[in-house]
This record gives structure tokens, C-alpha cells and sequence, in this order.
């Protein structure tokens, strides 16, 4: 059992079936051109993909079309989504505020573009976020070589932001000094960068959780102070001897914005970014003399500038002098889940929306690219030829690369050429993976003669059971050599190829533990985490932590009778091929580093905890899923797909203070609103201006009634708003 406390709140690992809504919902049907609509929804869980023919119209002149890949988010997004500001008018995007950055590959370009041609792989600002989208060409430029669609998409709105700021308005000089606030968000990455460049000395603000990033980047603890308390105009003032600074990068509101003006007590430049406190120039020029105070956007330069400015933002990036930011991806189908990442300032860097890569009508979660080749490890064996075939036969995918350390039998023989029938084009190399040296030369080799590998599949490993105190090195090897280190190298060698997938094949043993697989265990449990290392840094990765397949092939083929009767015991029911391929679909649909695909006996599981067996703590939460059946009945559950617990409902007998309970525990990220102490403090229970301003839109809509800006003030209990609410009406039926 295992336990983290954080920020008050208890968590622990469990292990529950997965609803199928948990999958990225599907695009509209019918339309091959959707887009992400998120704007004045009020609450980020009803951002959705609607239809946008628009994208689909003919181009104008200097219009180019884009199959975008990976689009970025900002904090206007935020802003919009929750209705906090108004959206600008938008025609061309077919309808109000629907820009947005990104980065994809060039379909189509219209009349007069000269400078870009289908097929170049492009950076810029689009009108809206779909997998098809259309700009003006002035306003996109090519990626940077090796770069991945997540970095280049994560650049352009918070570098042209810094740059336009810093060098257009300000002008920022060496030996001047600038406070960038929110130094470890896109904008403030890019700030920083850029100010050093300049020759400018940098002062910031951030969490203190994130104080480390920046120190890492060389900025010493005298220029690093808490965005969340105005103690840093005390804090600079002092470490200046009260010269304050010359330039402020503003985004913060409110007495954090007088705090920063009272930081030019010399006069300089305040360059406001943000949207929601936006002064009068010369209500500033009059309260502090001297200071030239700018509110701007990233699109006010206009195009012509635009495209000067991303020219000389990518010689920078190709000089090595900028870096592009930290990146946290999701699948664009958790746009709600990224947009309350990004609300609640969790992120470093910025936070990137990953979009089909299979053109228009592609779907979210789908993530195998037809164009370029796949890569499967272990892609001789059997569950390698398995998921080999599901991706020609299913997905569409036209070449293969079977890696395997031997030359295949004359019965895989057959299976390939089948394989080739379906019209798969099928290379077999003879690699062992966890050899680097041979890896490497095979992937050489592979691009040398035009095959572009854009996944993989790490099927391959190697059992060698044993309890813990019999195993030595050698047995370890054994098993670790296969699964880890050819994931490594895989990880490593693959890194600047901009895969659209790489899905590892783990193992329970991994997840629960498994007698006598302690090697076994271990391997497995490190791909997991390698997995999660990879989509840390922006790249993709899944582990699938498979339970027992049944048949002949594979790992299983070595079970006995007693490993069955064990795994029946802990509840794992054989998985059947169908089912198997099935719940694959399901594992790389979810926008998840770890899942858990296996068929599970939760009959004879129940009756095992009914003698007094003990049950993985893991599993406990399975149990409580659903009531046990009649007696009698013999429930032999099918496949469950992978994923994370359902919400449960709050329970008590008062509708109204269980639905208010609800929606707190909603806007917190919380599965039910039983966790929500009725008498706890709003203030106290994680709440700040967003968290507030998105409940209020939530609750306006269950029950009608439009609260004050200031309720959790008001209010400062949920049982003291469920009065306030309850003396709005005494239609008590319309809260349920």
C-alpha cells in the first residue's frame, strides 16, 4: 500500500475499470474539418470538436492550408473558455476568437505564396485548432531541423510575445534590468531566454515549487521571488538598493500590478500582456512619473512584422542562442483536462494539444501514422505478428518493420506473406534491440534506403521466473536486456524522428507484483516509468500492462496449470485474441503512460476475499465497481479497458448540497463530491479567482441563479452557499 499526501489531500493507486466515454471522443461525423471549440463555455469539461467547413474553403491569395499535428494553449484560453473576457471577432476562423498556434505539414498553398510549397513542415499562428487549418502565410515559418510538431507548436504565440515586447516596444538594452513575471510559463521561458541574449539582467517571479527550474537555468536565489505574494517588490527593491528595474513583463493583476509599478521608480517600460487588468497609459504616466505603460498582443505587429520576427526567431533557434520550452501534451480530445492544467499553473513551459495525424477525418486518440513505417520489437514472435497484423488489417498501416533476433520459422514465413497480401509493405530485420551499436546501424540503414519509421511498437521480452533470493546478474540480464535497455535505446535512437507513437508491451507483473517473476516485475515496472519519462519531455509513449493472453503463442504458452489457478485466484481472467486487439485500440485511444488491459474474474476474486484471501489493494476498488451477482450466477467478466477510476456519487440525502458538493469537486479535479467537506472553507480548499469564476458558471447552469463575483467570500462554506441558494427558491425539485 502505498500513500502520497498533497496539499492536504490523501491519494492512493487503485486500479478501476474505465468507462469507453474515457477515450477522446470522435470528431463530428460526417464532416472531414472539425475544430476545437473552447470558447465562453464556462467550464473547461464543455469545450468540444464541432464542424468547420470554413477550413475546407477555397483558399485566397497568400492563404496557405496546414495539416496541423500539434497545437499550443496559452492563458488566454483560460480566460476565454470561462468567459472571463470577451472573444474578438474572428471571420475568417468562422467565428468569434478561434485563433491559435500550432505546427503541421503545408497541404495546399494559395495564389502568390512562393516561399512555402505542400510537404514543408511549418511553425506559426492559425485561426483556429483543427486538424486542418488555414492562415496567412506571412504568419507561419519552417520548423527548425529536428525539431518535434510539440516544440515547434509550443514557440511561436510565447516567443513572438517576448520578442515583440522586449525589442519592439521596450528595447531592452544591455546592462538594463527586466522583471519577467510567471518566469516558468511559455512567455516567461521565452523572456528569459531572450533578455539573457539582449545582455539584460533578469529578475522573476514564480512558485516557489518551480523555483528550481530557474535556478537550474542560472538565476542566482537574490533574483527569485514568489508569484503568489507582492513580497517581491520588497525583495527587489532591496536586492537593486531601491533602483528597482527598467522593464517589466507583466501578466499578473490587481495590487500585483501596482507592486510592479512601484518597481519603476526611475521610470522605464511596463509591458502589460495581460487581459484582465488592463490601465490607462496615462493614468499610469500620471501616478508614476516616467513610465511608458504598453497593453499588448501577439498579433498587433500585423503580418509583415510577424514574418520578420519568426525569421529572426528562427536564426536564433538555429544558432543555438533560444531553446524551445518544456512541453506538457495531451491528446486534443483532453482539451478540458489541458485547459485546467494550464488554469491552475501546474505547468512548466507550455501545455500542447497533439491532433490526428492522419489527416482530415482523423480521429483524436489515433495516433498510427499511414505514411511512415512501424517499427515492432519481438515482431517475429507472437504477440509482435498479432499486433503487426491488427495495424495493416484495422489501422491502415501500410509498412512494417518486424525486428527479431533470429530469421523467421517457414510458419511466421507464411504469416508475413499474408501480411503482404493485405497489401503491407513487410521488411524483417534481423536486430537485437538491446544491442545500441546494432540498433542504431539498422535504423541507418532503414533511412538510408527510404523507410521513415514513424512508431513503434516494443513488443519484445523474455521470461526467466525465479523467487528473489535465486536471482544473479545473469539471470537479471536475461530478462531486463530485452525490455529495458531495448527500450532505452529504442527511446534514445528514435528521439529526433518525431514518432507518432511508441507503444511499450508491460506486463501485471509490473502493476500487482507476480510470485516468482521478480526480474520479471522489475523490467516491467521500468518501461512503465520510461513511458512516463517520455510524455514528461513531450513525446509520446504508452505502456499497456497486459494480463495473461490465452492460446499457444507468446509468454503464456509456458504457463502451467498451477500459474492459471495462481492468476484465477488474483482475479486475472485469459484474454482471447479478439479481446486482446480490442482493448490495444483502447490503451493507445487514451491519452494515459500506463494503462492496464486484462480480462478479470471479479467473481472468483470476490469469493477468494470472502475465505479470507487477501486482495491487492489495487484491486480493492474493482471489487466495489458493481454489487456481486445473484448466488449462483457465474459472471465471467469480459475485457475491461484501461483506465482510471469512475466518479462516484456523492451520497446524503440533501440534492441541492450533493449537486453544489459535485460541481466543487468537479472544478477541483476531484472523482465525487463525497470528498468535499460541506463545512470546509472555499478558500481553504483550493479555490483561487479561476477555480471561483468556473464554479459559478457551473452552478448558474444547474440551477439558474448568476452569483456575485465574490461568493466564495460571501458564501465561505458550501453549506453556507446551499442556504443561500436554498432562499433563492423553494422549487427544491429543480436541484436534483
Amino acid at each position: 500500500p502505498q500513500l502520497a499526501v498533497r496539499g492536504g489531500t490523501a491519494y492512493r493507486p487503485v486500479l478501476a475499470a474505465a468507462d469507453r466515454a474515457d477515450a477522446p471522443p470522435a470528431p463530428p461525423p460526417d464532416t472531414q474539418y472539425w475544430r476545437l471549440d473552447h470558447i465562453a463555455v464556462g467550464s473547461f469539461e464543455r469545450a468540444s470538436l464541432v464542424p468547420w467547413p470554413e477550413a475546407g474553403a477555397p483558399l485566397a491569395a497568400g492563404q496557405v492550408r496546414v495539416r496541423l499535428r500539434a497545437a499550443g494553449l496559452n492563458f488566454r484560453d483560460v480566460l476565454l473558455a470561462l468567459g472571463v473576457i470577451p472573444p474578438a471577432v474572428d471571420p475568417d476562423a468562422g467565428g468569434p476568437g478561434q485563433g491559435g498556434e500550432g505546427a503541421g505539414v503545408v497541404v495546399e498553398v494559395g495564389a502568390d505564396v512562393t516561399g512555402l510549397r505542400p510537404g514543408d513542415r511549418v511553425m506559426g499562428l492559425f485561426s483556429g485548432v483543427g486538424p486542418i487549418s488555414v492562415t496567412d502565410h506571412r504568419l507561419v515559418c519552417r520548423m527548425p531541423g529536428g525539431w518535434t510538431f510539440r516544440q515547434a507548436a509550443a514557440v511561436p504565440v510565447a516567443y513572438l510575445t517576448a520578442y515583440h515586447g522586449l525589442v519592439d516596444l521596450a528595447g531592452l538594452r544591455p546592462g538594463e534590468s527586466v522583471l519577467v513575471h510567471a518566469g516558468t510559463g511559455g512567455v516567461g521561458t521565452a523572456a528569459r531566454q531572450l533578455a539573457r541574449h539582449l545582455g539584460a539582467e533578469v529578475y522573476t517571479t514564480a512558485h516557489p515549487a518551480k523555483w528550481d527550474v530557474l535556478r537550474a537555468d542560472g538565476l542566482p536565489d537574490g533574483r527569485l521571488a514568489s508569484s503568489r505574494t507582492v513580497d517581491f517588490e520588497r525583495r527587489f527593491l532591496e536586492a537593486t538598493g531601491g533602483a528597482g528595474v527598467d522593464v517589466v513583463l507583466n501578466s499578473l493583476a490587481g495590487e500585483f500590478v501596482d507592486a510592479s509599478l512601484r518597481l519603476l521608480p526611475r521610470g522605464g517600460r511596463f509591458l502589460e500582456m495581460g487581459k484582465t487588468d488592463v490601465r490607462s497609459a496615462a493614468d499610469v504616466a500620471a501616478r508614476h512619473p516616467g513610465v511608458d505603460y504598453r497593453a499588448y498582443d501577439v498579433r498587433d505587429p500585423g503580418p509583415d512584422r510577424i514574418r520578420s520576427m519568426l525569421a529572426e526567431l528562427r536564426e536564433l533557434f538555429d544558432r543555438g542562442v533560444l531553446r524551445p520550452p518544456p512541453v506538457a501534451a495531451w491528446d486534443i480530445g483532453r482539451a478540458p483536462d489541458a485547459l485546467r492544467h494550464l488554469g491552475e499553473a501546474r505547468h512548466i513551459g507550455k501545455v500542447v494539444l497533439d491532433l490526428p495525424d492522419e489527416g482530415p477525418g482523423g480521429s483524436p486518440g489515433h495516433h498510427w501514422d499511414r505514411d511512415r513505417a512501424v517499427l515492432v520489437t519481438g515482431g517475429l514472435g507472437w504477440l509482435g505478428r498479432l499486433a503487426a497484423r491488427h495495424l495493416v488489417s484495422a489501422h491502415g498501416v501500410r509498412r512494417l518493420v518486424l525486428l527479431g533476433r533470429r530469421a523467421p520459422a517457414p510458419d511466421v514465413s507464411a504469416e508475413l506473406d499474408e501480411l503482404r497480401g493485405l497489401g503491407a509493405e513487410v521488411r524483417v530485420v534481423a536486430c537485437d534491440a538491446a544491442d545500441r551499436d546494432a540498433l542504431a546501424a539498422t535504423l541507418t540503414g532503414l533511412a538510408d534506403d527510404g523507410v521513415r519509421v514513424g512508431g513503434v511498437v516494443h513488443a519484445a521480452g523474455v521470461l526467466d521466473d525465479g523467487l528473489l533470493p535465486a536471482l544473479t546478474p545473469e539471470r537479471l540480464d536475461r530478462v531486463l536486456l530485452p525490455k529495458v535497455d531495448a527500450a532505452l535505446h529504442l527511446h534514445e535512437l528514435t528521439r529526433q524522428l518525431d514518432l507518432s507513437a511508441f507503444v511499450a508491451f508491460s506486463s501485471l507483473a509490473g502493476t500487482l507484483g507476480a510470485a516468482g517473476q521478480a526480474g520479471y516485475a522489475a523490467a516491467n515496472a521500468a518501461v512503465d516509468g520510461l513511458m512516463e519519462h517520455r510524455r514528461s519531455i513531450g513525446l509520446p509513449g504508452v505502456s499497456i500492462a497486459w494480463g495473461v493472453w490465452e492460446g499457444t503463442g507468446g509468454m503464456a504458452a509456458g504457463l502451467t496449470a498451477a500459474d492459471v489457478a495462481r492468476m484465477a485466484r488474483a482475479g486475472v481472467a485469459p484474454l482471447t485474441v479478439e479481446q486482446g486487439l480490442d482493448l490495444l485500440d483502447a490503451a493507445t485511444r487514451r491519452d494515459r503512460s500506463l494503462v492496464v488491459a486484462a480480462r478479470w474474474d471479479l467473481d472468483g476474486l470476490r469469493a477468494g476475499a470472502g475465505t479470507g484471501a487477501v486482495v491487492s489493494p489495487l484491486l480493492r476498488t474493482l471489487l466495489a465497481d458493481r454489487p456481486a451477482p445473484a448466488a449462483g450466477h457465474h459472471d465471467h467478466a469480459g475485457p475491461r479497458a484501461p483506465g482510471s477510476a469512475a466518479p462516484a456519487a456523492a451520497g446524503g440525502g440533501d440534492s441541492l448540497l450533493d449537486t453544489v458538493r459535485q460541481e466543487i469537486a468537479t472544478v477541483l479535479g476531484h472523482v465525487s463530491g463525497a470528498v468535499i467537506d460541506p463545512d470546509g472553507a472555499f478558500d481553504q480548499i483550493g479555490f483561487d479567482s479561476l477555480t471561483a469564476v468556473e464554479l459559478r458558471n457551473r452552478l448558474a447552469t444547474v440551477t439558474g441563479v448568476r452569483l456575485p463575483a465574490t461568493f466564495i467570500y460571501d458564501w465561505p462554506t458550501p453549506v453556507d452557499l446551499v442556504e443561500h441558494l436554498r432562499g433563492l427558491t423553494t422549487e427544491e425539485a429543480s436541484w436534483a
